[in-house]
């Protein structure tokens, strides 16, 4: 999720025993997880790679999201606090700012975003629902960290905010609504590259030492 393995690179369960200290085992076991949570593929004698995302991974992504962050809209414009508001809206102005330098500051960013989305969620006051959002962000934000993405100036955030704030439920959905879908459209634009790359590579080649 730092982006030091970018989609498509291979994992060596073997280099990996070794950095961490650990035995095979666990890290089979890890990265069996990881598997299962759609974050790399393996397959016989070629080995582990982070996964390559589909076009129809990320649309179905996408719906998922939506559904549950237009809700966690809706439920905050009618529960939140005006101390939560005020917080909302401090978020938002820093992680805009970090927009605007993302190349040289993308954990970071990454780590407010995933905050801020959160925070919606937890000021909706359901626990369920915010548990499922931040299992949705784990594979945005490894998409995210894997490509290029523009640094022009940009209020997105704050936009989102200030609708939320009005504690209008309608207008929130309508404001989550259309943030999902700007975040969608640049998703495909960003990955484009790998979704070529992965019709082109129906099989990949093992990694060393794995």
């Amino acid at each position: 999720m730092r982006g030091e393995l970018g989609l498509g690179e291979p994992v060596s369960r073997r280099k990996l025993a070794g950095e961490l200290g650990m035995s095979f085992v666990p890290v089979s076991e890890a990265l069996q997880r990881l598997e299962f949570e759609g974050l790399v593929e393996s397959r016989p004698r070629a080995g582990t790679r982070v996964r390559i995302p589909s076009r129809q991974d990320l649309i179905g992504h996408y719906v998922v999201r939506e559904a549950l962050e237009v809700q966690a809209a809706r439920l905050f414009a009618e529960t939140a606090s005006p101390e939560e508001s005020a917080e909302l809206m401090k978020l938002a102005t820093r992680l805009d700012t970090l927009r605007q330098r993302f190349e040289s500051s993308r954990l970071q960013f990454l780590t407010l975003h995933e905050k801020l989305h959160r925070r919606i969620a937890e000021y909706a006051h359901c626990p369920a629902l915010s548990e499922a959002i931040e299992k949705t962000h784990a594979h945005a934000s490894i998409w995210l960290v894997s490509c290029k993405a523009t640094t022009r100036a940009s209020r997105r955030h704050r936009e989102l905010v200030e609708a939320l704030v009005q504690h209008d439920p309608d207008v929130a959905a309508a404001a989550m609504r259309r943030h999902v879908e700007h975040s969608r459209q640049n998703a495909l634009e960003r990955l484009e590259p790998y979704f070529r790359l992965r019709r082109r590579a129906s099989t990949y080649t093992r990694a060393k030492a794995s």
